[in-house]
């Protein structure tokens, strides 16, 4: 890949990060309840999942995703009921003020749940894959070997969602730890809940010619 088209990537990949969706949420939603540093164990969940998507185009899966009614559906209906549990799991989550990481105290953390969780919030979402087969194609050169050039193109997408993401989680918890009162921490968690769910939303009135 040459150095022209991997900055205009790696620009495009900014972009793509910063834009606030289902990732965004976990993200922050991970911060909020376990801090920051244990947050990035979610985030690598998410990026997981970003390599997955990448590698489900690569090998000519998202052009069926993107064509076959009935494996977009299926998808994209599996992926809206993820998030509106996760939505739903939030709202029911105890009201634990959040605790200093060192500690060890605060809500129950499991570090392979966590980065599951991670995992399928950007895995198992159609409109990512769609999102992907649309923008990888304008950056590879079909003329020289294409696994190279997915790797180049994954680290680079995974190293802006490694910082932004983890951005996002340190807002949250440095933001919300000052909460003290269960009256604030359960509204609160019940922000972000409602947050999923209203992602869970958007991705169901989402159309492959959208």
């Amino acid at each position: 890949m040459e150095f022209a088209t991997w900055l205009a990537f790696f620009a495009a990949c900014w972009a793509i990060s910063i834009s606030p969706g289902a990732g965004a949420v976990a993200a922050m939603t991970a911060g909020l309840n376990h801090g920051f540093r244990r947050g990035y164990v979610t985030i690598a969940g998410l990026i997981l999942g970003i390599w997955t998507q990448m590698v489900v185009v690569g090998v000519g899966l998202g052009a069926l995703v993107a064509t076959s009614a009935l494996a977009f559906q299926t998808i994209k209906w599996v992926g809206v009921a993820y998030l509106v549990y996760l939505g739903v799991q939030q709202w029911r989550a105890p009201a634990k003020p959040l605790a200093d990481d060192a500690q060890g105290e605060g809500p129950a953390f499991r570090p392979w749940a966590a980065i599951w969780r991670g995992w399928a919030v950007n895995a198992v979402n159609p409109k990512g894959t769609v999102f992907l087969l649309a923008v990888l194609p304008q950056f590879l050169d079909l003329g020289a070997p294409l696994a190279p050039q997915y790797l180049v193109m994954a680290l680079s997408l995974g190293f802006t969602d490694f910082v932004v993401m983890g951005g996002y989680a340190g807002l949250a918890s440095q933001v919300l730890r000052s909460l003290r009162s269960e009256a604030h921490v359960r509204a609160t968690q019940r922000v972000f809940g409602s947050l999923f769910v209203l992602a869970g939303a958007f991705l169901a009135l989402f159309k492959r010619g959208a």
